[in-house]
Order: C-alpha cells, then structure tokens, then sequence
C-alpha cells in the first residue's frame, strides 16, 4: 500500500508563501480573528490562520484549515502587538498568545511581533507551537532567546511516531523534530514545556514518553502538560469520521477546573 503521509517541515514552508507577505519592510501575516478567552486563567488570543499539520482531532474550523488563503486578512506585527495589548489591558490579562494555527509560520513575522510586545513592559507570551519548524532549524529557538518574557508550549501529537501518523497524517519523523524542538529550546535557555495529546495513546506509549522528556531534561517531565481532546461539535464529527475512540475526553462545559 503506498504511504500517503506528507512531509511536515515541507508543508510548513509551503503554507508560508501563501499566508505571510511583505509591506514597507514588515512581514505581515494572515490572522482570522482576536479574543479574550478564558485558557491559562485569562489570555488576549490572536488566531492566525494555516498549521502544517492535519491534526484529526483539531477544533480549527475546516475553512481555516483548507482553504487558507481565503479566510482573514494580513496583519502587520506592530498591529497584532497592539490588540493583543489593548484586549488584555482590557480584560486585565497579564499573558498573550497567538492560537488557531502554527505561530512559527512566518518566523520574521513572529520575531517583529514579540519586539513590538516587548516594549514598555511587556505581557508574557506562550508561544504554542507543534515545534516542527524549531526542531528543523536549531537557529529558530536561538532566536526566540533573546525574549525572556517568552514560554514556549511545544504541543506533542500523541505520545510516540505511531501516534503522531495516526493523528496528523504526517510523516512519523515529524514526532522527533517536535522532540527536537524540545532539545534545541532546552539547549538555547529558552523557558519551554511540553503538551501531549493523549487521549489517543496507551498508558505503555505514555509512560516512555516520560522517560524521553527525562533525557531531554528532567525538568520536561515534570512540567508536561496533558491535553485530553474537548468534544466540540465539529471535532466530534471529525474524529467520528476518522474512526477514532479517544480514551478520555471532555464535553466544552465540563472541562477540569485545573486544565483550564
């Protein structure tokens, strides 16, 4: 049977030139809309279009998803600083984030964003990345060090390669280049943890996970974060059609207190 996976690294690059362009000398990015939303106990949300990967479990609506190039619009950096400033001054936040899609698409972009951010007293920021493009390139996170008002979440699909063909369609090797992305933030300084989706996984593919964060670095396994799939309606049509049987999984109103 042929193997119809894709190269993750290579649909990233791809999906660049689509959604990022350049104006008088800044790298504008396509974003579909800014929010306040309720994660990490309050956070100003920009949500930028476009992933390199096909997660099956994902809660992104189709059209951000498949037809990016059609949804949203471009944002400069400076502009994308500023509502996530004015949202959370707003609402009192003290934390932003862009979510909805891969952040790290458009690396020049994100790099003059979290310059805008860091002015004048910066928010903190989680950058919530799959980490391919970081685990790609060593450059990217030693980058990303020189804000320090940065954490960068590194969302694992599933808990080994088995798992992460499974749930995104990619190429197995795209689970080390997120593993990578870990190594390489660890190495640079740079204050990361991980996130697992697990609601897929065995108890055995988890426990090993553990085990590759400890070499990593011990503090990885202490930190990780579980993600467990939230049954939106169209994620629940979307796994339904896949075929999938989460372990464990949360309806959107019933949600742990303590994963919010």
């Amino acid at each position: 049977m042929r193997n119809l996976s894709y190269d993750p690294v290579k649909r990233h690059l791809l999906l660049e030139k689509l959604l990022t362009r350049i104006e008088d000398g800044q790298v504008e990015k396509r974003y579909w809309r800014f929010r306040a939303d309720r994660w990490y106990g309050g956070i100003a949300t920009a949500d930028c279009v476009g992933c390199g990967l096909t997660c099956k479990f994902c809660w992104v609506q189709e059209k951000v998803l498949y037809s990016p190039a059609s949804v949203g619009a471009f944002y400069r950096p400076q502009d994308v600083a500023s509502r996530l400033k004015s949202t959370a001054a707003a609402k009192g936040f003290g934390q932003a984030r862009v979510s909805g899609g891969e952040p790290t698409i458009g690396r020049e972009h994100l790099l003059q964003l979290l310059a805008y951010l860091g002015v004048h007293q910066p928010l903190d920021f989680i950058l919530e990345t799959n980490g391919i493009l970081i685990g790609h390139d060593r450059s990217y996170a030693r980058d990303l060090a020189q804000f320090d008002f940065l954490e960068v979440r590194v969302s694992l699909k599933g808990c080994c390669a088995v798992d992460f063909e499974s749930l995104t369609g990619a190429s197995p090797e795209g689970f080390e280049l997120q593993l990578g992305a870990l190594r390489h933030l660890v190495d640079e300084g740079v204050r990361c943890h991980a996130a697992v989706m697990r609601s897929f996984s065995s108890r055995e593919s988890f426990r090993n996970l553990v085990e590759r964060l400890s070499s990593i670095d011990a503090g990885l396994a202490g930190s990780l974060e579980i993600e467990d799939v939230i049954m939106y309606p169209r994620v629940a049509r979307k796994i339904g059609r896949f075929g999938l049987r989460p372990v464990v999984s949360y309806r959107p109103d019933e949600v742990p207190a303590d994963l919010v």
